[in-house]
């Protein structure tokens, strides 16, 4: 009987510490803007030439206007979209090339399906090694 007290205690207690991080991620989470917005994405290919994208949309996340507007191709993982390949340019496991998603400079903390887009952001979309 002493056991199964203890269970219990050990399972609400998990489940108050459960639902405290689900309301703070929930209050803390980026949020979105909803309606038209005007966003640029500036794609640096791996010989660092770079291209400029301008798009116009209502859409409220950059993994699913990367991928309305063709710009990306990927795969989906337990953490969201893993983009490949970028304006035709795919990156190469053997080289240990990826694209790096930042945010005027700044790299995000999330992948492009987490990345809320507001009107007048700037994305850069950058071949890198690791």
């Amino acid at each position: 009987m002493k056991g199964n007290r203890k269970t219990l205690f050990a399972v609400a207690a998990l489940a108050v510490v459960a639902a405290l991080m689900l309301g703070i991620w929930y209050f803390t989470r980026p949020q979105t803007q909803e309606g038209a917005k005007t966003v640029v994405v500036e794609v640096v290919h791996g010989d660092e030439s770079a291209r400029e994208f301008t798009y116009h949309t209502d859409l409220e996340y950059l993994g699913e206007l990367l991928l309305a507007e063709k710009l990306v191709e990927g795969e989906e993982s337990a953490f969201g979209l893993f983009i490949t390949t970028v304006d035709g340019e795919t990156a190469q496991d053997s080289l240990r090339q990826w694209w790096c998603i930042t945010k005027d400079g700044e790299q995000t903390e999330t992948g492009a399906d987490a990345v809320p887009i507001a009107d007048g952001d700037h994305f850069e979309l950058t071949m890198s090694t690791y």
